[in-house]
């Protein structure tokens, strides 16, 4: 993808002028905008339609969570990359309900936002190693009662499925992608949801990370 455009939220300025820096150095890539809280991302988002926000969790006026839902409710094209210092599961499992896909810790911000976005744009997921490490090994929020299955004990739909929810599709994305109706697409992942035992798109991602399905 060419001309790339990013916006940053972030509430604090030197964190936004290194990711300007460092981002506006990749070759395709604008920063389109730097917003200091989460209302501001918002507003700036609807005004810009960016492909990609680094979007920090924790900011004045509306937190980094809420912006996440309405960015991702009002801009399905674009993709939502949480950087925080934060990394428990609840935390992980929130940003991936609110509908972020990917999820880089602060301290590893220099090696892996660029690989990040990368991946984003290609229309996969991605989390730092240790988000990944909760999400394989946590026994809370995401743990489920059949997460044990095989694959193989899937149909190839069943699998087509939950990698295109794992990706981050949306209902009427996978629908698109698979040539199905949106009720059908819906029907499918409810029917695979009860099948797995699972109850969220996290423990989806989850399962989807464990068994080699996608790449974190």
């Amino acid at each position: 993808m060419s001309d790339v455009r990013i916006l940053i939220a972030d509430d604090h300025e030197l964190i936004r002028k290194g990711l300007r820096t460092a981002l506006d150095g990749h070759e395709g890539w604008t920063v389109c905008g730097e917003a200091k809280n989460g209302r501001e991302a918002v507003q700036m988002a609807n005004a810009t339609r960016p492909d990609i926000v680094i979007m920090d969790l924790t900011m004045p006026e509306l937190n980094g969570l809420d912006a996440t839902r309405r960015i991702c409710r009002d801009l399905p094209n674009t993709h939502v990359l949480i950087l925080t210092m934060h990394d428990s599961e609840q935390l992980i499992h929130e940003v991936l309900s609110a509908g972020a896909k990917g999820y880089i810790l602060k301290s590893d911000a220099g090696s892996n936002i660029p690989t990040a976005i990368g991946r984003l744009l290609e229309g996969h997921t991605f989390f730092t190693s240790a988000a990944e490490e909760l999400l394989l090994k946590a026994p809370g929020a995401f743990r489920s009662g059949r997460d044990d299955m095989s694959p193989e004990a899937l149909t190839p739909r069943e699998r087509e499925i939950i990698q295109l929810i794992a990706e981050g599709n949306s209902n009427k994305e996978v629908a698109s992608a698979l040539g199905i109706s949106v009720k059908t697409a819906d029907t499918h992942r409810t029917n695979l949801m009860r099948k797995l035992a699972i109850h969220s798109v996290s423990e989806i991602v989850r399962y989807a990370i464990r068994n080699k399905m996608i790449q974190a």
